[in-house]
């Protein structure tokens, strides 16, 4: 992770159980894509929320974010949209170690489903391990993400990270 302080807008899907069939239909599981899958993120629970979200911009959500299928394409149709960060009360485990692995960054807060209202300006302060409403001049702890995870994050995830251990040990 090479930035410490993000800052987006909100996009907030406050309810629990928000699966990965959601976040990216099945019927687009033929595209690999991230700029095609993208187009498709979140459609059948809001329909304009590609055309709302920008680069950079932040999702809020509910419990067990990311439950169902284990399913990449999510991650990757999130990230294609220019979500920057996805902050939940919690996380499907699965949907979280695909966030990590794909170099995504998956932030867990207790508040996060009654944090912010959509459009919201936010801050994710890395460091501090807050996050920040603008907007509403509210702060949140989140759960610091661990060495590991952070170590991943840094080099874009899983598979970059062997790549480079392996030249590394290697060399």
């Amino acid at each position: 992770m090479t930035r410490t302080i993000l800052r987006g807008k909100a996009h907030v899907y406050g309810r629990a159980h928000i699966n990965t069939d959601e976040i990216i239909p099945a019927r687009h599981l033929n595209v690999h894509e991230e700029t095609e899958l993208a187009k498709h993120a979140m459609e059948d629970i809001d329909t304009a929320f590609v055309a709302r979200v920008r680069e950079g911009d932040i999702l809020l959500a509910g419990d067990d974010f990311g439950c169902g299928s284990s399913r990449e394409h999510a991650v990757w149709a999130l990230r294609g949209a220019g979500i920057r960060v996805v902050v939940a009360s919690s996380f499907a485990r699965i949907f979280f170690r695909n966030a990590i692995n794909n170099g995504f960054l998956a932030i867990e807060c207790p508040e996060a489903a009654t944090f912010a209202e959509s459009g919201d300006d936010l801050e994710v302060d890395l460091k501090a391990g807050l996050l920040r409403n603008l907007t509403r001049q509210r702060e949140a702890r989140f759960v610091p993400l661990t060495d590991f995870a952070e170590a991943l994050l840094a080099v874009g995830g899983l598979l970059p990270y062997i790549q480079a251990k392996a030249l590394k040990e290697g060399a």
